[in-house]
């Protein structure tokens, strides 16, 4: 059997992630409208672009190449964000996954620091892990990017170094032309210790209350 990315709904104290869908476009839109001053490097829609955005990445999910998420803030119920698995890396036989992506992240302003972000990843990593079984999951971002080079390196991920004119840039004014990609990873092995590290995070947001 031909292994087919999708991904299941992940559920944590903070955090609910669900498949995306055009009905989460209401909530998106005003998650984008928030302030915008952390989306230099990033993909982020503005609020009357959101449909558009939520069928391309509709698209590649039909491709295969994309299982993209919502970002349900738990206690009020309201999508604040997007993140997917993508470019996934299968087994020579195409039934199993070896590797896989997170990536295409973002969080309304009101939702970044509160705790809600470490869990998603969280999530996302033990299911990668513990029902895929993959030996490597990475994860990219703008080589300029020091906001989110920071907040993947506090997941635990090694840093592997920097890939140049790598993918495309989303900086404004840069259409079209290659960005560096500084690159992050855990591997199986890393996994054990990287989770606990999470855990330990976790525990501590709770511990001073943030939601």
């Amino acid at each position: 059997m031909t292994f087919v990315l999708t991904g299941p709904v992940l559920e944590g104290d903070l955090v609910r992630l669900e498949p995306l869908g055009r009905h989460h476009a209401a909530d998106l839109a005003a998650a984008v409208a928030e302030d915008r001053d952390t989306y230099a490097y990033t993909w982020v829609p503005k609020p009357a672009e959101i449909g558009a955005y939520i069928d391309t990445q509709l698209g590649r999910a039909a491709a295969g190449t994309l299982a993209p998420y919502a970002q349900i803030h738990r206690p009020t119920g309201r999508a604040v964000g997007v993140t997917s698995y993508w470019d996934p890396r299968l087994t020579s036989s195409g039934d199993g996954l070896q590797a896989i992506e997170v990536g295409f992240t973002w969080l309304a302003a009101s939702a970044q620091g509160t705790g809600l972000n470490t869990e998603a990843k969280y999530l996302l990593f033990a299911y990668a892990f513990e029902h895929w079984r993959v030996a490597r999951l990475d994860l990219k971002t703008d080589a300029r990017n020091s906001r989110s080079r920071a907040a993947i390196a506090r997941t635990g991920a090694h840093f592997e170094g920097v890939l140049r004119n790598w993918s495309l840039s989303s900086a404004p004014g840069e259409e079209g032309r290659l960005r560096d990609s500084a690159v992050f990873s855990v591997t199986d092995e890393e996994w054990p210790t990287c989770r606990e590290h999470l855990r330990r995070r976790l525990n501590a947001l709770r511990t001073k209350g943030l939601r």
